[in-house]
């Protein structure tokens, strides 16, 4: 994917509503929490880089324009709430292309750029961020899919960046740390199933242990990041 350099370096922001909560991006100076309309956000993108493999992908989150979600016949019913909440980065001006190139290799497994208005939980004024997206038309869109099954399949897999189940339980536990309101019920009850499928096989899967793990990653100097690729 070619770097975008359409966005002015003075102001970029960049939206996170997955692994980039946890696992933000280099070179911010500013994190803000808050929410974006007009979405849902669902594990229905496969990771063939991060969380599984070519031949055995795992589960990440995407965003679904509500208007196409609700064409849909989703066996995992929305709540009530329009809001998708995440955080927003403001990228330091100089770091800005170097940034966006490092995000073109981390989202490169079907994500796409996109422009949304992000409303700051403070109730500050609105910004115009960017976020990458895996739209339905990208070849590792999944669609609609059971939850149970989901479930299963997120506790089943890994992949270089390590268990998908990981990834699950560490949003589930970021997205609770953002706002009272910023849960999210298709999160919360993946996370619920995976627990319950991991409680049954004598496993522990723990959110807060989850993300102190992913968190520990982060810091380590031989898995920076999500991407375990460096920019040079």
């Amino acid at each position: 994917m070619a770097v975008d350099t359409s966005i002015s370096t003075e102001e970029f922001w960049l939206f996170g509503y997955g692994s980039l909560i946890w696992k933000p991006p280099p070179h911010f100076d500013q994190r803000i929490p808050g929410y974006v309309t007009g979405y849902v956000r669902r594990f229905w993108q496969a990771s063939q880089d991060h969380r599984g493999t070519p031949d055995k992908p795992g589960r990440v989150v995407t965003l679904i324009e509500r208007s196409f979600w609700e064409t849909l016949s989703d066996p995992h019913p929305s709540a009530s709430s329009d809001k998708v909440w995440g955080t927003a980065y403001r990228i330091e001006t100089a770091k800005v292309a170097e940034v966006k190139e490092y995000l073109d290799i981390r989202e490169i497994n079907g994500y796409t750029i996109h422009y949304t208005d992000f409303h700051p939980a403070d109730a500050s004024p609105m910004i115009k961020t960017l976020v990458y997206i895996g739209t339905p038309d990208n070849d590792q869109f999944m669609g609609p899919q059971d939850p149970e099954r989901l479930a299963e399949h997120i506790y089943r897999s890994k992949g270089p960046s390590g268990p998908n189940k990981d990834y699950l339980l560490s949003l589930e536990t970021a997205l609770d740390g953002l706002s009272p309101e910023s849960g999210d019920y298709h999160v919360k009850d993946l996370a619920d199933r995976l627990k319950k499928i991991s409680e049954a096989t004598g496993g522990v899967s723990r959110g807060k242990e989850a993300l102190d793990h992913e968190l520990k990653k982060v810091d380590s100097t031989d898995e920076q990041e999500e991407t375990e690729k460096r920019i040079l």
